[in-house]
């Protein structure tokens, strides 16, 4: 947009806002002619081609009733992320590459006015009290928002998008993330509800992969979810209950953590339980509810193996509870069964570069039997699961 078209754009947006009516909800026709009348009182007007002014009329509209300079990514289902630096940098992720776009915010007030309709729409707080949020837009998206003076380039918000129908194993065995083989297998353990635990780094799919390892879940269990921000779509389940966090606010609402929404959880009668994501003291809960007769649950974390995810799982319940690590350690390896590692490749293709199963405690370490690993540009079988006895009997009818 041109420095003139900016500033007309300002001007209208000032205009169009002092003549609407917050009050009696106006629609959305309403408010496009009363811009469409703005714009042409304008004597700048005059200066525009059709195409600017059907630019103009759509950007004061994204910038009153949407969000902003950034609406026409949320628009574009190709875009997978947004990053807000500030209000000059605006980078976006498009068919896994990065670009700066030429947008920018008008001012930080403008900024501040899209952040706070995000936070707004799902009861969240963001303000100088609490300058960190995690948020999820109406339309689905996870949003992460760091405020200025604690962002130092300008408030910080990063948007990371899900398709709007949920990625299946079906369509990850196409685009080569994971082999027809090994997809069947992880589709009889989920079945036969062993406790599965998915890792891997930033961008790797984790949310992704366990959503569509979730759809293996029989629809007549009962399921129950607990996430930060809610992402999981488990279609076709009927008996879902789905559980969500809640930050400190400024009106003093009480906090609520993955912690207690494990252990309120635990009283539900679940069939499963799917924990989003542990990065701390909740890996204590989760533990226990693998280990108390709550087979079949998932869960995903941050690490950049299998080995290194159940070293974090140890430091994760140390910092929750004062216990000896050979305590730690059998807790994990009686909790989970399947470890599930997920990679991202130089040429950004995300794939599965390992299934391993937790055989036990040996000479007090946790012990890993490989099961599938990812050689060659492909991931190939390398052992045989040992602990065989729920898998056997969920086949044989038992």
């Amino acid at each position: 947009m041109s420095s003139v078209t900016e500033n007309i754009k300002v001007k209208a947006c000032s205009i169009v806002l002092s003549k609407i009516d917050f009050a009696d909800e106006m629609s959305k026709e309403e408010v496009l002619k009363l811009i469409d009348d703005v714009i042409t009182a304008l004597p700048e007007r005059k200066e525009l081609t059709l195409e600017e002014t059907l630019m103009l009329r759509k950007e004061v509209y994204n910038s009153i009733k949407k969000y902003d300079v950034i609406q026409e990514y949320l628009d574009d289902e190709s875009v997978t992320e947004i990053m807000i630096n500030g209000t000059e940098a605006i980078f976006i992720e498009k068919n896994g590459r990065l670009i700066k776009t030429d947008k920018h915010f008008a001012s930080p007030e403008k900024l501040e006015d899209v952040i706070q309709q995000m936070v707004g729409e799902c009861n969240r707080t963001v303000n100088e009290a609490y300058p960190i949020a995690d948020a999820r837009l109406s339309t689905g998206e996870r949003v992460n928002i760091v405020l200025s003076p604690v962002s130092l380039s300008g408030s910080t918000v990063t948007i990371r998008r899900f398709p709007k129908n949920p990625i299946t194993m079906g369509r990850l065995i196409e685009i080569g993330s994971i082999t027809e083989e090994a997809a069947a297998f992880l589709k009889r353990l989920v079945r036969a509800k062993y406790n599965i635990f998915i890792s891997g780094g930033t961008g790797t799919g984790k949310t992704t992969f366990l959503n569509a390892l979730s759809m293996y879940i029989p629809l007549d269990e009962r399921i129950i979810t607990i996430e930060d921000s809610a992402e999981l779509q488990l279609l076709g389940a009927e008996n879902l209950v789905r559980l969500e966090t809640r930050n400190k606010n400024a009106e003093g609402c009480t906090p609520i953590d993955i912690q207690s929404l494990i252990k309120s959880a635990l009283r539900m009668r679940p069939d499963r339980i799917i924990v989003g994501e542990v990065r701390g003291a909740e890996a204590v809960d989760m533990l226990q509810a693998m280990n108390t007769g709550h087979d079949g649950s998932l869960s995903t974390g941050h690490g950049n193996s299998s080995k290194d995810m159940i070293a974090r799982l140890e430091t994760m319940v140390l910092s929750g509870m004062d216990i000896p690590l050979y305590a730690i350690r059998g807790q994990i390896a009686s909790g989970i069964d399947i470890m599930i590692h997920l990679a991202r490749l130089r040429n950004k293709r995300r794939v599965v570069s390992e299934i391993s199963e937790i055989e036990g405690l040996k000479d007090g370490e946790v012990k890993l039997n490989p099961l599938y690993r990812f050689e060659d540009g492909v991931l190939k079988p390398v052992g045989t699961l040992l602990n065989a006895d729920k898998l056997e009997a969920t086949e044989n009818g038992l």
